[in-house]
């Protein structure tokens, strides 16, 4: 409490997942059903979904061949993926650079699966 007395604040606040979102995936990826954009997949019930499953989007062969090795897109592949998209999936077409934060990536993944409505 002196603390706060003396104008002091604890750790900074950690984002949430929706304004890692914003900051970070919002200008490629949409997160309705099937709203593909030229740049990006709908991110639309991500986690848990077969890797490269959207048919309107035309994926890169870098994520078709991830596809072919990786069935779905769990949690821990989706934080491997955001953390080095290009060392995860060698070759994508992904204009991203990673999301070096693991609680941030942690938020982002956890908000994408509570928006459509799944649990662990």
């Amino acid at each position: 409490m002196a603390g706060a007395a003396c104008g002091m604040s604890g750790p900074p606040a950690v984002r949430s997942g929706e304004a890692i979102y914003r900051q970070n995936c919002y200008a490629c990826h949409a997160l309705e059903a099937g709203r593909n954009t030229a740049a990006g997949p709908s991110l639309h019930d991500i986690v848990g979904r077969p890797v490269a499953a959207e048919h309107s989007f035309n994926y890169s062969p870098a994520m078709r061949r991830l596809a072919g090795r990786e069935e779905r897109w769990t949690p821990e592949l989706l934080d491997r993926f955001l953390a080095e998209p290009e060392t995860a999936v060698p070759g994508t077409e992904m204009g991203f650079e990673g999301l070096g934060d693991p609680t941030e990536r942690r938020a982002l993944i956890g908000w994408l699966r509570e928006r459509n409505g799944k649990s662990d």
